[in-house]
């Protein structure tokens, strides 16, 4: 069994279920304690067993009623992503809001087992595949929400559609920025395509957190991370725009707004291009059709946006 819980007597209150990816620490373990002690039923993810089970002892001892619980996989590889959301759509068949919040900086260039880029599958592949394949959950809900963390790092990309995934004159910094692009495309794109439906879609920068982030890195990326930390926020304040999000009366029915501060911000103006949205997600849908079938996708772009191949098209083909 990949899914375990921890046992506790549940209230006849009916509970609101969340779902935070990237859960075990920073921002993302942050907002699993507080939506545990508001009363929501916290399910986490976690590549590492042990980690998780420990996350799961802390979350147990912020719950109110509802038992939290822990999903088992590496989110790097799609087979375990298409799992977990399948074992997350078996065992709660209503989704209150799902966090997007596993991200990583990685330094080389490194291949998942599926073949793609590791910051292009971690960072964005995930938080598409996911998103698409707990829509029946998400929809049961009415009103669900989905809450996707990009950065700050947003800002300075550009879309490198001839090479998405850095096969050439690979930059951790430049794959990083340009993922977190793709988050905020990603978002608006698919709250377009919620509309009508009850559940929203919005995108965030959480501000630059002191928590550990790209300290595994080396050289130029670990002086960077290294800069930035001097003037990092404690990852208790970088987790309030995902808080505010998942949880505020104020945001009911919002959707595809890029969010600063518990506040609507200004991505890279590049985020606000139809096409671009467009584009990437017709390619993002090639790329996952093994492992979206036969639940289905989100929604079909327009024909005008139905592109032909690039070679930012890299990656597993079955």
């Amino acid at each position: 069994m990949t899914t375990h819980q921890i046992p506790r007597p549940q209230s006849m209150t009916a509970q609101k279920t969340v779902l935070i990816t990237g859960a075990t620490n920073g921002i993302g373990k942050v907002a699993a304690l507080e939506l545990a002690r508001q009363g929501f039923r916290v399910l986490i993810t976690s590549r590492d067993e042990a980690k998780g089970r420990q996350v799961l002892g802390e979350l147990q001892a912020r719950s109110r009623d509802a038992a939290p619980e822990l999903f088992v996989g590496d989110l790097s590889s799609m087979a375990d992503v298409r799992r977990v959301a399948l074992e997350v759509t078996a065992a709660h068949p209503r989704l209150d809001v799902l966090i997007n919040n596993a991200g990583g900086l990685f330094d080389r260039r490194l291949l998942t087992a599926d073949g793609f880029e590791y910051t292009f599958a971690f960072n964005h592949l995930t938080y598409f595949l996911l998103s698409n394949l707990l829509r029946p959950s998400l929809n049961a809900a009415g009103s669900a929400r989905i809450v996707s963390v990009s950065s700050s790092g947003n800002n300075l990309a550009r879309m490198r559609w001839d090479d998405l995934q850095y096969q050439s004159g690979y930059s951790g910094w430049l794959a990083y920025g340009q993922s977190k692009l793709m988050n905020v495309l990603f978002a608006f794109a698919l709250a377009r395509r919620l509309q009508g439906t009850g559940v929203t879609s919005n995108v965030l920068h959480p501000g630059v957190i002191n928590s550990g982030f790209g300290k595994t890195t080396t050289g130029l990326n670990r002086l960077v991370s290294w800069a930035a930390n001097l003037t990092a926020i404690s990852a208790e304040q970088g987790a309030r725009t995902s808080l505010y999000l998942a949880t505020s009366p104020a945001v009911n029915g919002v959707s595809g707004q890029y969010f600063f501060r518990q506040k609507v911000a200004r991505a890279n103006p590049l985020a606000y291009d139809q096409f671009a949205q467009e584009r990437l997600w017709v390619l993002s849908e090639r790329l996952l059709a093994p492992w979206l079938e036969p639940v289905g996708t989100l929604g079909s772009a327009p024909d005008s946006a139905r592109l032909g191949p690039t070679t930012g098209e890299q990656g597993h083909r079955s």
